[in-house]
Parts: structure tokens; sequence; C-alpha cells
């Protein structure tokens, strides 16, 4: 399958797309990635550093003719979402991603692809490796674990790069400039619960929630897609009287909106606790008929657990996740269709006496991500819950001003005759953490398009890809001279 991906245009890129997909890159799990960078820097003999968070740099010269403009930082995150549909049989601690062609896009076969941000660091891998290709002198910076706390761009200290423009390949739309994103909070409130037996005269019932699209917790939550959490809930708040919680297994990580959750109940009123659970289960298909398709809500007997919670912990816990706020919060007044502040409820788990809920708080306005952040905490205080706040990282406020923004609108314009789109995303780029440590850096944002990521469904445009590449280097041909 990985043989006709090499044979696609532009081969150079999708050739080291394919080379670094054969890598297991989990977020936090970088270590055989790393090497595979370091590595490919050295074959090329450059400049190649591993800073003390484990982010790589590379560095490479101007090319001739280009030794007067300015330097420019390039920079791609190694780590990918790893996330596989439920029947999908697949290790990502040992096998590469399998890809496959469908018409215009890339797919992978029951997995996430890695295009996010494998596509940027391909591209990178293409331009150091290039002798034929004009730019400035180049620093790649090779960042990790941006997708589960961004602990390579919060760790990066001063002093390791020079350049003083960055252009940053993490865009998933290919009319886009990027000039601006969200930041982020983890919200995490757990508690623990005293076991209760199980009455004999219980029957077990395993609840199902599947088949949701899920996506990118920020990008796609104004799009309204089911949250599987959330709707287990409403089926477990809807069947609450008839039955009791044993365990609650729903989400994966905390940047993908939920597409499956899993419970198991016991239940002694078994016609009342399907009649209710019948009429909730119709009630949420219908109302989310039109854009969860294939949305699966099920239950099927199985083995008794041993214990439950009991009435009183089940109902604040059902009541907590119900009154949490999940999805758009609020609208930005000053950009035009773009989401400013959300919440994710990303991961619910109940075993064995404990409680642990996941949310991503995300905002572009700071005040506003800890407004929403304080509205979680207080509502799950009031369930009895001890919340904890982490992995804080701030957005990145355009610059109207940017001298790189003004040459690649031009660019833009020049080659494709029309106007790109000039926004800021509900994303988490790395950007607004990088610009702390390299406050004077001018930074830019752009790529492929991308659809689906974070989510077995994700894909990469074929023609898209070609065009990208096209305009990042007539772009790097008209970086701006030095001062």
């Amino acid at each position: 399958m990985n043989t006709d991906i090499r044979n696609l245009e532009p081969k150079r890129v999708w050739n080291n797309f394919a080379d670094l997909n054969a890598v297991p890159r989990a977020s936090k799990k970088e270590e055989r990635v790393i090497a595979f960078i370091v590595n490919f820097g050295k074959k090329l003999c450059l400049k190649t550093i591993i800073d003390p968070v484990q982010n790589v740099i590379i560095k490479k010269p101007a090319t001739k003719g280009m030794e007067n403009r300015k330097a420019i930082v390039m920079q791609s995150h190694l780590d990918m979402v790893h996330q596989k549909n439920n029947d999908t049989v697949f290790d990502f601690d040992t096998e590469g991603i399998k890809m496959y062609i469908d018409g215009d896009w890339v797919r992978a076969d029951g997995t996430t692809l890695g295009a996010d941000n494998g596509l940027g660091v391909a591209s990178i891998m293409s331009i150091l490796e290039s002798t034929d290709i004009p730019h400035p002198a180049i620093e790649a910076l090779f960042t990790i674990d941006e997708e589960t706390g961004m602990t390579g761009a919060m760790g990066l200290e001063g002093g390791y790069l020079d350049g003083e423009i960055l252009l940053n390949l993490d865009t998933e739309d290919d009319d886009e400039i990027g000039v601006g994103c969200a930041g982020g909070v983890d919200v995490t409130a757990k508690k623990t619960y005293t076991l209760e037996s199980v009455s004999a005269n219980s029957i077990a019932y395993k609840i199902t929630v599947k088949g949701l699209q899920g996506g990118h917790s920020g990008m796609d939550i104004i799009k309204g897609f089911g949250n599987a959490n959330k709707l287990m809930n409403r089926v477990l708040y809807a069947t609450v009287e008839n039955s009791l919680i044993a365990n609650i297994d729903g989400g994966s990580l905390r940047n993908a909106i939920p597409r499956e959750s899993n419970a198991i109940i016991v239940t002694e009123n078994d016609n009342a606790f399907i009649n209710e659970f019948e009429k909730i289960k119709s009630e949420i298909i219908n109302e989310y008929n039109t854009i969860e398709s294939d949305l699966e809500i099920s239950i099927t007997k199985t083995d008794s657990p041993q214990n439950t919670l009991s009435k009183k912990e089940q109902k604040l816990l059902v009541n907590s996740i119900y009154s949490a706020y999940n999805g758009v919060f609020r609208m930005s007044p000053d950009i035009e269709n773009l989401v400013e502040t959300s919440n994710n409820i990303a991961r619910v788990i109940v075993k064995d006496g404990a409680i642990k809920i996941g949310c991503l708080t995300r905002s572009s306005v700071e005040s506003g991500k800890w407004d929403l952040a304080y509205t979680l905490k207080s509502t799950f205080e009031l369930g009895s819950f001890n919340v904890e706040f982490g992995g804080s990282y701030p957005g990145w406020k355009p610059n109207p001003d940017s001298a790189i923004l003004k040459v690649m609108e031009k660019v833009y314009e020049d080659m494709f005759n029309e106007k790109a789109n000039i926004l800021a995303c509900h994303a988490g780029l790395e950007c607004g953490l990088l610009g702390t440590h390299y406050p004077e850096m001018d930074m830019i944002s752009f790529g492929p398009t991308i659809k689906g990521a974070h989510s077995p469904d994700e894909r990469a445009s074929i023609s898209s890809t070609q065009k990208y590449w096209s305009y990042l280097l007539k772009t790097l041909e008209n970086i701006p001279e030095k001062i």
C-alpha cells in the first residue's frame, strides 16, 4: 500500500512521509522518531542538536545567492495522535501506519494517518535534503509532544534559534494563512467512592455508544459532532432510577472528540430499564441523525460485576457530567466564525473505586480560558470532586503588521489568482509558546488540506499537497532580505 504513496507528486515529500510513517511516534513515546530525525540530519552532514527536552534542531546554510535573506525557522511536531476504529487490529507501538490512495485522498487503514503533522515534518526533511531548492539559512525545529501538552515547545529555551521568521507547517486548509491560535488548559476532576456489592438478583448489561465522527477537539468543535461521553451520560441519566453503574470507559485523548464509550450497569428492574433505555436511545439517534448517521447505541447482556457505585455517588456523577459544559462556549466577537472558547469532555473513567474525568478547555482569550476552566471546576466541586489544572499554554495573538504575512499574501495571490484567508484558528498551535521564548520572531502558519485529524477518518488531499508544496517553495524564494 505504501509503495503507491511513494509515486505521488511531489515525490520527495511523499517518500519522506512514508519513511516517517514507518516509525511509531505516539506523544510521549517519541524515542524512535527522535532517533530517526537525528540520524536523518547527521546523514546529510548538517549540524544536528537535541535540546534538553528532546526537541531536534537541524541547521542548513543558505543556498548560493540567498545568503542576504533573513534566516528562517521551519517548524513541525514529531508526534501524532494514535486513534483506531474499535474493530481495527493494530499495534501503534510496533507497526507503521498502513496507507492507501482513495481518489484525491491519502488515508490510513482504520487508524489515524499522521498527516498532522507528518506532512509538515516530511516537507522540512525534503528542504533539508534538497540540492536544487533556493532558500535562506534554515533552522529546522522538530518539537515533541505537541498533541498531549506541547511540552517540546514549552521546554524550548532561548538561545537555540537565530532565525527571524518562523514558518509553522501545521495548518490544515491550503487556502488559509494562520496568524493566531487558541491557548488551552487541562481540567481534571477526580474522586474515590466506596464499592457496593451487587445483588444476586441483578442482571448486568454492557451499554455501548459508537460510530461517532469524533475529530479534532479544537478545529472540529464548531461542527456540533456528538460527544460519546455526553451521550453515554444521557443514557445513564435517563435510566438512573433502575440501574447502578459498575464502570465506564469513554473517550481517549483530550484533543480528540470522543467517538466511543462503554459502560457496565446492573439492574433489578429489567423491564423498566429496557423501556427507559429504548426511549432515550431513540431520542438521541433521532436528534443526531443528520450529522451522526453512523451513531449506534446498544446494550448486550454481560457477566455480572462484583461492585457498583452507590445510588448517591451515581447521582452525583451523572449530574456532574450533565452539568459540565461541553462544546462551543463563546464565539469571537472580533473575528467572524471563529470559536473563541470551548471545552471537550474527553475522557471518563469509572473503575475500582475511582472516577477520573479529563477535559481540554481552549480559548484565544486568556481570561476566557480561565473563566470556563473555573466554571468546570465549580461544577465538579459541587459533585464532591477534586479538580486540578495542568498543561496550561498561551494563545498566539495575531500581528497585523507581520512582514512575512504581507509577503505570503502577495505570493499566494500571484500564484493562485485569489486572496488567501487570513485567520486565527481554535486549535492549539505551538506558535504561542514559541513566541514566549523568542518574542521578536515573526511567525506564520500554513499547510496542506487535511480532514478528520485526530480520528481514523483522517485524510490528506493529494492535489492540495502539490499546491501547498509549490507555495512553500515560492515563499522560500521570497523571504525578505536582512535589514
